[in-house]
């Protein structure tokens, strides 16, 4: 593409963005067959991504003969391994080369080596739409002036400086509000609410769950009275139950716990992917209520973020109970394996579901009296499928801790099998807790439990670059339970070890 037609695309991009309403977008998808918009979109990236191309071709699969639906779900998946990893970063991109991004957003993989995924401001306006929804049908942005206070980590990764971003694109689009951006530091956050957050009807701070959980805990702690400045939240990173959002919704004098926060469903490599609504919310609590029906309905006894995304912008597949998005962007998404745990539900299924258990009406489910909920399908995500698992927004590999118990002064007590799991303490707050298995005939001592804390934090801190910028200082060292060889409950002979615990 050349400077001249990016330039003309970015601009008619932008003007279309700020002149069009969210209700008008949304109007125009919702008669769009995503299927076949779907469809046209695998044949664009044939035509015009080199490495797609190489992938097909590397797979003895013919794209002209993909002619219809059914032959799309019979592609090839792409991952991180067998394709990010396996082709040079321009031929991933459309065209063959960077020229079209001008922005890029960096994840850690699990040998801390990180993957870059470019973007353009094209794609971001798209995303920019899902924040405009919270912002609109949640938190009546349009109606009531607001400080957007962005508490992810800034720099690379994706979550600040795109959410910073996005926000700043509705502030251009007219709508009463203020972005602010002290990141991940609670003391810049503080001093940025006490002096702005009095001339706002509302306050959003957006971040991962327990750093805005340590932000108002902290912060009442110092004496502000979130309450009064008619504070919101938006999360993004991990599943959380609904009492968590009643405990923090206490502490912000939350009246109205279906629109006074929102969790985003996000990754770096495909932006925002589904956004949970007043509507996934409230059939979210009575899920919580009624844990049979939830049981029924996800296979599980524990509850997944639930959110409802624009199939013309994100289009979900399940398989074998993990998900698979297509999305547009600089490097573009075709069946591409995010390996999360979940699954897909239209908006009639969901519904059905709901009258099948005895539902009349959107009034029982706690919402106000008329409320006309969007008829957006669902996506629900129980977490990572791998190993992998989710702190303060970071994404912890085991192989990050296999490197700090391979020290010298500790694998000589340590067979190096371990349990990496997230726990809550009484407070509610976030700790990551590694359960380790000692050799035949060591013992446990609190100099080891020590050492190996401080190994395995030196370690994440040096592999893992989300790990570094996303945790506070003070939950970067984990809690290390050192227990006897082959125990039952976490080292059982005779089966594959796991290790990792949701």
């Amino acid at each position: 593409m050349s400077n001249l037609l990016k330039s003309k695309a970015t601009i008619d991009s932008f003007v279309h963005f700020i002149s069009t309403s969210l209700n008008s977008v949304l109007e125009v998808h919702e008669a769009i067959h995503s299927e076949d918009k779907v469809l046209a979109y695998f044949h664009r990236c044939v035509r015009e991504v080199p490495a797609y191309r190489q992938f097909l071709d590397a797979r003895g699969i013919l794209s002209e003969e993909v002619t219809t639906f059914s032959a799309f779900q019979a592609l090839p998946l792409m991952n991180k391994l067998d394709y990010m990893q396996a082709y040079p970063l321009p031929q991933r991109c459309l065209g063959g080369a960077l020229a079209s991004a001008d922005r890029v957003a960096v994840s850690s993989g699990s040998t801390g080596t990180p993957t870059f995924w470019p973007r353009s401001f094209i794609h971001e306006l798209d995303v920019a739409r899902y924040f405009e929804q919270v912002f609109y049908d949640s938190f009546h942005v349009h109606e009531r002036s607001t400080l957007a206070v962005v508490c992810f980590a800034l720099g690379n990764w994706v979550g600040g400086l795109y959410t910073a971003s996005c926000c700043w694109h509705l502030a251009n689009k007219g709508y009463p509000l203020m972005v602010a951006t002290p990141g991940n530091n609670k003391a810049e956050i503080f001093r940025i609410v006490r002096e702005l957050s009095p001339h706002f009807e509302q306050t959003v701070l957006l971040g991962y769950p327990p750093f805005v959980k340590d932000v108002i805990d902290t912060g009442l702690v110092e004496g502000i009275d979130w309450s009064q400045y008619q504070t919101k939240l938006v999360f993004a990173g991990e599943v959380f139950s609904e009492e968590w959002r009643n405990l923090v919704g206490q502490r912000i004098g939350s009246e109205s716990p279906c629109f006074d926060s929102s969790s985003l469903y996000g990754t770096a490599d495909g932006g925002v992917l589904g956004i949970e609504t007043p509507y996934s919310i409230a059939i979210r609590r009575w899920l919580a209520k009624h844990p049979k029906a939830a049981r029924l309905l996800f296979g599980e006894s524990r509850l997944p973020t639930l959110v409802q995304y624009d199939p013309v912008s994100r289009f979900f597949e399940t398989h074998e109970g993990t998900l698979v998005v297509s999305a547009e962007n600089t490097v573009p998404l075709v069946r591409y394996h995010i390996a999360d745990k979940g699954g897909v539900l239209s908006f009639d299924e969901m519904w059905a579901f709901l009258t099948e258990q005895g539902l009349k009406s959107v009034d029982e489910l706690g919402l106000p009296e008329g409320f006309k909920p969007r008829t957006l399908p669902f996506v629900y995500v129980f977490g990572r499928a791998d190993f992998t698992v989710s702190y303060y927004g970071a994404n912890i590999y085991p192989e990050n801790v296999t490197v700090g118990l391979e020290q010298a002064e500790i694998i000589q007590s340590v067979t190096g099998k371990f349990v990496l799991e997230t726990q809550e303490d009484d407070k509610g707050d976030k700790y990551l807790h590694i359960i380790v298995e000692l050799l035949p005939n060591s013992k446990v001592e609190v100099s080891l439990t020590s050492a190996i804390a401080i190994s395995v934090r030196d370690q994440l801190l040096r592999l893992n670059s989300e790990f570094a910028n996303y945790t506070p200082l003070e939950r970067q060292l984990p809690l290390i339970t050192l227990c006897p060889f082959a125990d039952s409950e976490y080292f059982p002979q005779g089966v594959k070890h796991r290790y990792t615990r949701k």
